[in-house]
């Protein structure tokens, strides 16, 4: 599949209620999911820190639809504190391919589901309910991992990696 560019604005969408911030969440269901491409669910805890810190340990952190996303290996994972009214429709790992910000990453998600009849919502670079409703019966259908986020195996099932 031919990756698009999305013109966004780095405003959330009004639709999808911000997650809130939960110190050392885990991602339920992932200590289930085998194989090392879902170790950074496994792994996954969210923290806070200020921008110093981010920008310490991380050389690649962006701002995208009201929220901040550092990269690390492979995965986008939002920067919780970096700024103090961030926006986050999604509290975990978001696997990057190409090089591309998350939210062209999601939106190209958003694009393949649609043309499959698997997401019905707009294309707008947001990883929310409906987006990974449509995740996880895309997955579910091609005997996938049920993670309903983006993952690697996903991404390349997708024609996407």
């Amino acid at each position: 599949m031919q990756t698009k560019h999305y013109d966004f604005s780095n405003k959330h969408n009004p639709k999808i209620q911000s997650v809130k911030f939960e110190n050392n969440y885990r991602i339920k269901g992932s200590e289930h999911w085998q194989g090392q491409q879902y170790a950074a669910f496994r792994n996954y805890h969210s923290e806070w820190h200020d921008q110093g810190w981010w920008h310490h340990h991380y050389n690649r952190v962006v701002f995208i639809s009201g929220g901040w996303y550092a990269w690390n290996g492979g995965w986008w994972l939002p920067a919780w504190g970096y700024a103090p009214n961030a926006y986050y429709a999604y509290d975990g790992p978001i696997y990057g391919y190409n090089s591309l910000p998350p939210d062209q990453v999601i939106a190209n998600v958003q694009s393949a589901l649609q043309q499959q009849g698997y997401y019905q919502g707009e294309v707008d670079g947001l990883l929310g309910p409906q987006t990974r409703g449509a995740i996880a019966d895309y997955q579910r259908a091609n005997g996938l991992q049920e993670t309903a986020a983006i993952d690697q195996p996903t991404l390349e099932s997708l024609g996407m990696s």
